[in-house]
């Protein structure tokens, strides 16, 4: 899913969704806790966003497209009923148009009544899930794996949504972070290789769900626990339960988090975003010591790396770019146009700061190129007589196609080019890329192990079956 901070079409990821979920015994002000759960999750998703609140057997729902305090302004967040439990979700489309109709979360009526799904992460077999549930008379409204989820769940419920929820999920491949509500039930689940992240937290009788860390500390929560793989976790008038899918025989969480996806204020099982990019910056100063005068990031995601490198090397860290803050990450203008000429309006050089300077400028990863050549393009016109790229991961080699919008090898800048050409298409003096076992060392305080898929091919799922592009050099 996705076009990085910063970066022009096809040349980036762009952010996957946030997912969010409370369940209060003593508030019904469960729609505003949402909103904020949200909104520290914005960065997740910047297409849509909706919320869904559950009381009694009713369950009310608001919808839009834009960002969450845009769709839910002008009384929209007070047209929500009161109620105990809600869900919400932030969206980048991975699969699906971006369209209010693909928005979530996806509200139905079910064998266990009223329901409603909201889902981070993409599944590798929806098609040959759609064309089943189609075979026994489904009828979709959406073009999205989430509806599919949904479905299935319900097929398999016979009015117990916890037998639903399990039996659906063994039947899923890819990743899945989901939040499942019922009139009088809250119901969390994690694939079973933990691909995209998702945390329990609480405060006083309230609990709470969120892909981050980030969204629990800013409705006043305290983190309990990452859910864990596999875990299909219950919470209910009777408290918090945990069930079990089949476990994996190893654990693949997205490494991609750390470098560039998640908030560095969130944990991420058991390890600090933040701690993760610096040491990356640090890795790269012992390696890969370069003679320079000044060290920088690109905002916002490599900036702590490039502070760690300045650290270890002893090079001031100057900024080089300086960031409009009130402008959205570029990938949230669906239009490829209006992303393209978004980078010179997101960032320009701080002339000052670099003219006459050789400068190392770091950043957290280059996907399609385009963007990194006009970095380094706007570095040298305000002056800079060197612009060497450190990048805080490896070679981008192979599509992703677990929640990342990067699905063909055409996309890909380092499928069929070395570092050498990748660093003479950009323009820049030299290039340097993190092995994939320094990204891993950066990453050491992780309880799980890691899916490197786009950068080695190890995916935790083979992709043989997976509609794509599978031609490297079209």
């Amino acid at each position: 899913m996705y076009l990085r901070d910063g970066k022009a079409p096809f040349d980036g990821m762009h952010e996957e969704c946030g997912v969010f979920g409370v369940y209060s015994t003593e508030t019904r002000d469960v729609a505003h806790t949402a909103y904020y759960g949200l909104y520290a999750l914005q960065h997740r998703g910047q297409e849509s966003c909706g919320i869904a609140v559950a009381y009694a057997n009713k369950i009310s729902y608001y919808k839009g497209m834009g960002l969450v305090p845009e769709v839910f302004a002008n009384g929209n967040l007070e047209t929500l009923s009161e109620g105990d439990i809600a869900i919400g979700h932030v969206r980048y489309s991975t699969t699906g148009a971006s369209s209010l109709l693909n928005a979530q979360p996806i509200v139905f009526t079910g064998k266990c009544g009223k329901m409603a799904l909201a889902h981070n992460g993409n599944l590798t077999n929806t098609k040959q899930l759609r064309e089943e549930l189609i075979r026994g008379d489904a009828v979709f409204q959406t073009s999205i794996d989430s509806e599919v989820m949904a479905l299935l769940i319900n097929k398999y419920s016979d009015g117990d949504i916890v037998k639903g929820v399990i039996e659906a999920c063994r039947r899923f491949k890819g990743s899945f972070s989901l939040v499942v509500m019922t009139s009088d039930k809250l119901i969390a689940v994690r694939d079973p290789y933990g691909i995209r992240p998702l945390v329990l937290g609480k405060c006083l009788d309230d609990v709470f769900i969120a892909s981050e860390t980030c969204a629990i500390d800013a409705v006043g929560g305290n983190v309990v626990r990452d859910v864990q793989p596999s875990e299909v976790l219950v919470i209910d008038s009777e408290g918090i339960h945990s069930h079990f899918l089949e476990k994996a025989e190893k654990t693949a969480s997205c490494i991609f988090e750390y470098v560039y996806f998640a908030r560095p204020d969130s944990v991420i099982d058991g390890c600090s975003v933040y701690t993760a990019r610096k040491e990356a910056g640090r890795i790269l100063a012992k390696h890969y010591p370069i003679d320079a005068d000044i060290v920088s990031g690109v905002p916002d995601s490599a900036v702590v790396a490039a502070r760690g490198y300045s650290e270890i090397s002893g090079i001031p860290y100057v900024e080089a770019l300086a960031k409009n803050r009130y402008v959205g990450r570029t990938f949230i203008q669906p239009d490829q146009h209006m992303r393209e000429d978004s980078v010179s309006v997101k960032m320009n050089a701080l002339r000052a700061n670099i003219r006459g300077k050789r400068l190392i400028i770091i950043d957290d990863s280059i996907v399609r190129g385009t963007t990194s050549r006009k970095i380094v393009k706007m570095l040298r016109d305000a002056g800079a007589k060197e612009v060497h790229m450190m990048i805080c991961s490896p070679i981008v080699r192979h599509p992703c196609h677990l929640g990342i919008d990067m699905q063909s090898y055409s996309q890909l800048i380092g499928a069929n080019r070395s570092v050498e050409e990748i660093c003479a298409y950009i323009g820049a003096d030299s290039l340097t890329y993190m092995t994939v076992e320094q990204l891993k060392e950066t990453c050491r305080a992780a309880k799980l192990q890691f899916c490197t898929g786009c950068f080695d091919a190890g995916y935790p799922y083979p992709m043989d079956d997976y509609e794509t592009d599978k031609h490297k050099f079209e």
